[in-house]
């Protein structure tokens, strides 16, 4: 097929675009793919441009992707955050920027986040965890549930780095990091519970929740 039927009007051709570009496999088709990526609107379409790059030699697909770190454009950035953490080359890790984990755009810095645990070195695994758990409290459920998962997915060292947050000030703050806790501790746990359960022992103190702090 085309490479130009990824521009297609229809979501289904471009799609089918996608898929037959992925199966093909042709080096030459990188730019097209990684070009589509910044402007897809469709999720489907996006998650299967991701399955064609994938299937291309990283040796080719990974500079391009480098590249659109630095765009302007968030969903560029953000799925090429998406794309490097499926293909998990840990050489890219040094352009998992703070920036980027810090990102403005709450889509970008979601996807930064799940690329970080990806790929973050043994030895940078505590420090990524207290950069993350300084974002304790930002956004919406979706976002404050990445967080959660993504300090989960580092294991132990997430413990100490929630300290802070367990002492903040800032009630949402402390809610957050309860409730990630609770996750780190029991992954079965329901997010929304913990959530629940956290704001009920800032409003009472703990002696007055039952204990439920520990």
């Amino acid at each position: 097929m085309d490479p130009t039927q990824l521009s297609a009007a229809n979501s289904s051709a471009r799609l089918q675009a996608a898929l037959a570009v992925g199966t093909r496999a042709d080096p030459g088709d990188v730019g097209a793919l990684v070009a589509r990526c910044a402007v897809e609107p469709d999720f489907f379409v996006r998650d299967m441009l991701t399955w064609a790059l994938t299937r291309l030699p990283a040796a080719v697909v990974v500079p391009k992707l480098l590249g659109e770190l630095r765009s302007e454009r968030p969903q560029a950035r953000s799925q090429a955050l998406h794309t490097l953490s499926k293909i998990g080359d840990r050489a890219v890790w040094p352009s998992i920027t703070r920036a980027l984990l810090h990102d403005a755009d709450e889509e970008v810095a979601r996807s930064a986040w799940r690329a970080a645990v990806v790929l973050v070195p043994e030895d940078e695994r505590g420090a990524l965890a207290v950069d993350l758990a300084a974002q304790l409290g930002r956004g919406d459920r979706a976002v404050r549930l990445s967080l959660s998962r993504a300090l989960v997915a580092l294991g132990d060292v997430a413990e100490d780095a929630l300290r802070t947050g367990l002492a903040s000030l800032d009630p949402a703050v402390r809610a957050h990091a309860r409730a990630t806790r609770k996750l780190l501790r029991d992954p079965d746990a329901g997010f929304d519970l913990g959530v629940d359960e956290a704001k009920r022992v800032v409003a009472l103190g703990p002696e007055r929740a039952g204990g439920t702090a520990c």
